[in-house]
């Protein structure tokens, strides 16, 4: 399972995801997501996953001071700087499978 956190104006670019990961993006459905995450839908956060998870941070975030990812249920947020984003990820590198137009 991959998580990429991407800015919530941007959507992801299916051509730049595949070409990326070599496999073709796609949504978890409904009642695969606490599964394969270990949070509910709307509390997904890209931090305390399952094991074996990898996440990705997207450029599309760099334009913003702050984020505000869930933080495990549908209700909860917190305020991070990228710096601090990037730290409690781990993740292995920014990548850059957003459109360019941002059409949402």
């Amino acid at each position: 399972c991959i998580v990429v956190c991407v800015s919530g104006d941007s959507r992801v670019d299916n051509r730049k995801y595949k070409d990326l990961f070599n496999v073709k993006a796609r949504m978890l459905k409904h009642d695969e997501v606490e599964y394969y995450t270990g949070h509910k839908v709307g509390g997904v956060c890209p931090f305390a996953l399952k094991e074996g998870v990898k996440i990705y941070l997207d450029k599309s975030l760099k334009k913003h001071e702050y984020v505000y990812p869930a933080c495990g249920s549908f209700n909860s947020a917190i305020r991070l700087s990228l710096s601090e984003l990037e730290r409690i990820t781990e993740y292995p590198e920014w990548i850059d499978v957003c459109r360019e137009d941002n059409n949402a």
